[in-house]
C-alpha cells in the first residue's frame, strides 16, 4: 500500500486543520505548495510568519491592527457616539462591507457558552462597559444562536442602567427567499419584527 512522504503527509495534516478543509481540498493545497517555486513557497511561509508576528488586538475594540489602535478607531470621521457590538473581528469585515456603518465597533472574542465553559469574565464585557461614557447606541450584531441571544440579554441587562439606547440587528426572512424554505424561528422572528408598510 502507498503512503506518502512523511513531509507531504504532514503538510496535508497541518491544511486539514484549518476551518472548512477537508481532506481532498487539504491534498491540493499541499500539492500545490509542492508544485510551487522555492521562492513562492518561501513567500507563503513568511506570510504567516509576518500575520503571527505582526497582527494582534486593538487595544478599544481589540479588532485586528499591526498598531495600537485599529484604523476604524482612530477615524475620527466615523460616528464615536455608536458601537456596534460583534462576536468576532471577523464580523467587522462583512459589516464594514455593506458601507451603511459609520460608527465604532467592540469585538467581545465570543458569546457566553456555559457548556464550553465560556462565562462573561472570559469576553471583553468589562471593557465594553467602560467605553459607554458618552455613547448613545450600542447595536448589537451577535449570531442569533442561543448563546448569541443569552449574551444579548446579559449584555443588555447590564448596559439599560446606563440609558444607553440598546439596538439589535433586525431578523428575518433574507432577500430573495422563498417562504417554504425558511425555518419556522426565523418565520417567527420576521412576524413579530414586522414593521409598517
Amino acid at each position: 500500500m502507498y503512503t506518502l512522504p512523511h513531509a507531504l503527509q504532514n503538510l496535508v495534516e497541518e491544511f486539514r486543520r484549518l476551518p472548512g478543509i477537508g481532506k481532498k481540498t487539504a491534498m491540493r493545497l499541499a500539492l500545490h505548495v509542492l508544485h510551487s517555486s522555492p521562492e513562492e513557497a518561501t513567500t507563503f511561509a513568511e506570510a504567516i510568519l509576518h500575520v503571527k508576528e505582526n497582527i494582534h488586538l486593538c487595544r478599544n475594540c481589540f479588532n485586528f491592527t499591526e498598531k495600537e489602535i485599529c484604523s476604524i478607531c482612530e477615524d475620527r470621521n466615523r460616528n464615536q457616539r455608536q458601537i456596534c457590538v460583534v462576536e468576532d473581528a471577523s464580523n467587522i469585515m462583512m459589516i464594514e462591507k455593506t458601507n451603511e456603518y459609520h460608527g465604532l465597533y467592540h469585538v467581545l472574542g465570543g458569546v457566553i457558552s456555559p457548556l464550553d465553559g465560556i462565562g462573561p469574565e472570559d469576553l471583553h464585557i468589562k471593557e465594553l462597559l467602560e467605553r459607554l461614557e458618552n455613547v448613545e447606541e450600542v447595536i448589537l450584531a451577535l449570531n442569533s444562536s442561543t448563546e448569541g441571544e443569552a449574551t444579548s440579554i446579559y449584555l443588555s441587562r447590564l448596559m439599560k442602567p446606563l440609558g444607553v439606547k440598546i439596538t439589535r440587528l433586525a431578523r428575518g426572512i433574507p432577500l430573495g427567499s422563498n417562504l417554504e424554505f425558511v425555518d419556522e424561528l426565523t418565520l417567527g422572528k420576521a412576524l413579530k419584527s414586522r414593521k409598517s408598510f
